[in-house]
């Protein structure tokens, strides 16, 4: 039987553990043992807290999101104008223990697995469109409506797109690098618009 009062910290330990056995092979088919095993509990322990290795994975989704989420408040809260703000969210979207090797490597996974489960599709439109929205609130206060939707827009297909590029061992690009590039494609838009775009002047 369970130990009282251990369920959330075997629960913890079975997310982190998927995290860790998905980034190390690459994939969601890996089994409930593997991860088990990984996290120091028997397969059935697992089995109990979860129902299944798919609940077990959604939990492990949302351990992410929900992490991305604190943080970006957290950040939100610390900025003082918009234009701060948005940079808060870039900046969040780049932290270090979001480019850790099995983390990258565990979120393409979940993005293969989206074109086949609505569960875990759900959960990465969600991550989306609160990306959207942060970056959008903060933008509307720097530029007319049409503009800060399409710089929104832009910048989160940045964030998401050098994110996958870190997948590409091959031609890494560091997170300040990532962040650069994001934050002028924001100015760059920003100034043809008339906006604030930070130290660059307005035309």
């Amino acid at each position: 039987m369970p130990k009282i009062g251990m369920e959330p910290v075997r629960r913890k330990a079975l997310v982190d553990a998927a995290l860790r056995v998905i980034g190390d092979q690459g994939t969601l088919a890996v089994t409930m043992s593997d991860i088990a095993r990984t996290a120091g509990v028997s397969a059935a322990l697992a089995h109990h807290y979860f129902g299944s290795k798919e609940q077990l994975l959604i939990a492990t989704i949302r351990s992410l999101l929900g992490q991305l989420r604190r943080d970006a408040v957290a950040a939100l809260r610390a900025a003082k104008t918009p234009r701060e703000k948005v940079s808060a969210m870039i900046r969040v979207s780049f932290r270090a223990d979001q480019f850790a090797p099995e983390t990258v490597a565990a979120w393409l996974a979940f993005y293969s697995e989206a074109q086949r489960s609505e569960d875990v599709r759900r959960l990465l439109v969600v991550y989306a469109r609160r990306l959207r929205s942060n970056l959008l609130a903060s933008l509307k206060a720097l530029c007319p409506a049409d503009d800060a939707e399409r710089i929104a827009e832009g910048a989160a297909a940045m964030i998401d797109g050098l994110y996958i590029r870190q997948s590409l061992k091959s031609a890494p690009i560091s997170i300040e690098a990532s962040i650069s590039l994001t934050e002028d494609y924001v100015n760059a838009h920003l100034r043809m618009g008339g906006g604030d775009g930070g130290n660059c002047p307005s035309p």
